[in-house]
């Protein structure tokens, strides 16, 4: 995989913004931060089309409710296909932390957060979209 230059045309202006932000994320140069723009919308691009995808649900719920684990568990067996691990940590005497590695196709994954959100009990839920990496 062989790299290519070519030049781009920027008001001086948005130049330097773009110049502040990638000082302020710690990019090594503009080559770098512009391939990781281009790489977050192919995969925003993958999401958007249906394509197979990676990505994690992270939600934060109160484990004292009645039957929301067991209810939390029906929901994941039920998306046992896409579903490729999960990690379970107590935050405190009340709170979990659960995150749950996830691979498919992109509308079952969201509709598997709608679901997991939709749970009462459940405080936050995001999802994390990212890529299986073979389109970018």
């Amino acid at each position: 995989m062989g790299m290519v230059r070519f030049g781009v045309s920027l008001e001086k202006d948005l130049l330097t913004k773009f110049d502040r932000l990638i000082k302020e994320k710690g990019h090594a140069n503009r080559s770098k931060a512009l391939s990781d723009i281009v790489r977050q919308e192919l995969v925003k691009k993958e999401w958007v089309e249906g394509k197979e995808v990676a990505g994690s649900v992270i939600m934060i719920y109160d484990h004292h409710k009645r039957e929301l684990v067991n209810k939390l568990m029906d929901i994941q067996h039920d998306f046992n296909k896409i579903i490729m691990s999960t990690q379970h940590i107590h935050l405190d005497h009340d709170n979990c932390l659960e995150i749950i590695a996830i691979k498919g196709a992109s509308l079952q994954v969201q509709k598997l957060a709608d679901f997991l959100k939709a749970v009462k009990g459940i405080k936050h839920i995001t999802l994390g979209m990212s890529s299986t990496g073979k389109g970018i």
